[in-house]
């Protein structure tokens, strides 16, 4: 994710220096950024002059004291776990100049959590790109309890600059936005497999090629807008009892778990991956999702 959102920052006109541990590591990671740059000026997502602008502001480097300790705006994108991250804004907090905005790329983790030790917890919140997110336009941002209203409205007029659309989460939840939506739909897919109600083929045909196709530029509430929140709430009261609704993952993927079969991962999950690859399924969805980037450029 590092380098998909160091090149979102340049692109918006900022200069921008990607930490990592080591030299290699952040060379690696600039020369990431700089190729991401390339398929979006080879789709025409960006202009040969953007591309060559945004490739100039771009560095790397390994020390993270100088850096840190000279920066405005710092986004953390390390494994989820609480503890690592705890300590890490704890660290940012005490090494990052007082007005700087310190913000984390978790999925999921609670941002006044993970702010729990900062001194200055008002200037600390969620920037969560979507995957890949040099493609994907949405970045949540998640206020913590004690974050400054004056600092989101500032971090999303610097989001839409740089070309993304932000939206704001007001609460401070699990699952932030997007992913409290993914998991309701996943929940639901896992229990109607494991069911036997449809297959998992089956399942993601209806995703793709029903409901999914037209989410681009149809939203859920859109529809229930259009088709009537009287009819919405009788569905709903109709379907709704029937739908999965245990407070955990259902017991058919938990059983998946156990035997091991994990997805592409261990050859094995809802498909069988010795015979689907999971590059040629990313590389499909990104040039679909480029497709329609292109569609809303033209238009």
């Amino acid at each position: 994710m590092g380098p998909g959102i160091a090149l979102t920052f340049a692109l918006g006109g900022l200069s921008v220096t990607v930490l990592s541990r080591t030299a290699g590591g952040a060379d690696e990671a600039v020369r990431k950024a700089r190729s991401l740059a390339g398929v979006l000026g080879e789709n025409g997502l960006i202009t040969p002059d953007e591309a060559d602008h945004a490739v100039e502001l771009l560095t790397g480097s390994s020390h993270f004291e100088s850096v840190v300790g000279a920066a405005g705006l710092v986004v953390e994108s390390t494994p989820e776990s609480l503890a690592f991250k705890q300590e890490l804004f704890q660290r940012l907090d005490r090494l990052a100049p007082q007005d700087a905005v310190l913000a984390s790329n978790t999925s999921g983790l609670s941002i006044t959590a993970i702010a729990a030790r900062c001194t200055r917890p008002e200037r600390v919140l969620t920037m969560h790109f979507w995957n890949p997110a040099h493609l994907i336009p949405l970045v949540e941002i998640v206020q913590g309890d004690r974050t400054s209203v004056e600092v989101v409205e500032r971090v999303r007029l610097f989001l839409v600059q740089c070309g993304k659309i932000p939206v704001v989460v007001r609460k401070d939840r699990p699952g932030q936005l997007g992913n409290r939506l993914q998991m309701a739909l996943m929940r639901e897919a896992v229990h109607i497999v494991g069911e036997g109600i449809a297959s998992a083929e089956d399942v993601d045909s209806v995703i793709r090629n029903g409901l999914g196709i037209r989410m681009p530029a149809y939203g859920t509430l859109e529809h229930m807008d259009i088709t009537g929140v009287d009819l919405g709430a009788s569905v709903m009261d109709y379907v709704t009892p029937d739908l999965y609704n245990d407070a955990r993952a259902p017991e058919s993927v938990r059983e998946m778990v156990r035997r091991g079969d994990l997805g592409a991962k261990t050859g094995k999950g809802f498909y069988d991956w010795s015979v689907k690859n999971a590059d040629s399924v990313r590389a499909e969805r990104d040039a679909f999702v480029i497709e329609v980037l292109r569609y809303r450029r033209r238009r």
